[in-house]
């Protein structure tokens, strides 16, 4: 008994130095942010009312909007990284989402970007539907150990295909007219979502390395991108009021005058993804094919079905990104996510995400996003746009 206790008490131990360990990592990283704001601030000029322009409103809430795209991929990203994985598609998948964007919001007839949708969301929703099925079906047997559960693959598959349908039938109805904006935030992220489960059920099937798989993905969903836009147009233009709703000026709106709607979008989900990675069972399953894949296996857990989802939910805050450059940029463009996925990539790593898998927290990614956004800002006061973003990045 005393001997178990012992070991009780050097668990505890254990994992008292584990989370002491971790609060301290993030500590660093935000100590860092707070250095470069001061320094930001001695550095930065002042207008002729003496004010600060580095601590103006305009200045903070400027430098909210621009990060909040690589933000939001940086989420997604950190997932994947989490499983010792990479993916290299979310720029295109940027991309591609900001045409459909553009294309559904100004079009008023059947085009390339609605056949496209109609079958991605078709896929999405079928593979949402039945893992929530399977999921319910875990938790009920899980209640009722003694009662055998009967409900076969063909019946959920069944549910499924119904409720993708009806998902079509609204899309297929609205397809001959602009969309609304609300429909255009679930269509093109669910689009995002398919090509993300694409990747990962190609690396976990088919045993392929995900820098090859998402390296590809990347140059073949710029050309899907290119081709639903067309040779002739490069750019789709918005334009609120006259071949757009009014409603796209919403993503544009700044609250109290000082956060964008779009970074709310990011710390929103920076709370959900963080949540779900430290509280849930799904995270401590990402967290545990990180830290050593083999064991994970041998352990029963599907180790394929959660690598799939992290590149799933990759793929789909990358295509949300798009709806949200769409509507800040007033235009969709193929390649509007070119580089997007480097820059993702190092804002995890700064905030602490291991490239070998199993470490890794979101509050370390926003940090690092912020730092990234914050260092380009502070170059701009004395250095051209593009050579202050690439000695930033550097």
């Amino acid at each position: 008994m005393f001997h178990a206790q012992e070991q009780l008490a050097d668990s505890a131990s254990t994992t008292r130095a584990r989370h002491l360990s971790t609060f301290l990592t993030i500590l660093k990283y935000y100590l860092g942010l707070i250095v470069l704001l001061v320094v930001g601030a001695l550095t930065s000029r002042h207008s002729a009312d003496g004010a600060n322009i580095f601590l103006s409103s305009a200045n903070i809430s400027d430098v909210f909007r621009q990060v909040t795209n690589v933000g939001v991929i940086s989420i997604g990203m950190t997932l994947v990284i989490i499983t010792a994985g990479i993916d290299l598609s979310v720029g295109t998948i940027m991309g591609l989402g900001s045409v459909l964007t553009a294309m559904l919001l100004t079009t008023d007839s059947w085009n390339r970007a609605t056949y496209a949708s109609l079958v991605l969301n078709a896929i999405a929703i079928f593979v949402i539907v039945l893992a929530v099925l399977n999921v319910i079906r875990g938790f009920m047997r899980a209640r009722q150990s003694n009662t055998p559960m009967r409900a076969p693959f063909v019946m959920h598959a069944g549910i499924a295909i119904v409720i993708a349908a009806f998902a079509c039938i609204y899309i297929a109805l609205h397809g001959h007219h602009r969309m609304p904006l609300l429909a255009v935030m679930w269509i093109v992220p669910l689009a995002g979502f398919t090509l993300g489960a694409l990747n990962g059920w190609i690396i976990t099937r088919g045993h392929m390395q995900p820098f090859i798989v998402t390296l590809a993905a990347m140059v073949g969903v710029l050309g899907a991108a290119r081709l639903i836009a067309g040779q002739d147009t490069a750019v789709y233009s918005i334009y609120s009021g006259t071949n757009a709703t009014r409603d796209i000026e919403a993503l544009r709106a700044l609250l109290f005058n000082v956060v964008p709607v779009p970074a709310l979008f990011f710390l929103l989900i920076a709370v959900i993804v963080s949540f779900v990675m430290n509280r849930t069972v799904f995270g401590k399953y990402l967290y545990a094919i990180g830290r050593n894949e083999k064991c994970a296996v041998v352990s029963g857990l599907d180790v394929a079905r959660h690598k799939m989802a992290a590149y799933a939910i990759s793929g789909l805050l990358s295509a949300l990104v798009g709806v949200l450059y769409a509507a800040q940029y007033r235009q969709g463009k193929a390649d509007a996510g070119m580089g997007c996925e480097l820059d993702a990539i190092a804002a995890v790593v700064i905030g602490g995400t291991s490239f070998a898998g199993g470490v890794g927290r979101v509050s370390g990614t926003v940090a690092g996003v912020i730092i990234f956004g914050f260092l380009i800002n502070i170059f701009g006061s004395t250095i051209s746009t593009a050579i202050r973003s690439l000695c930033s990045k550097g």
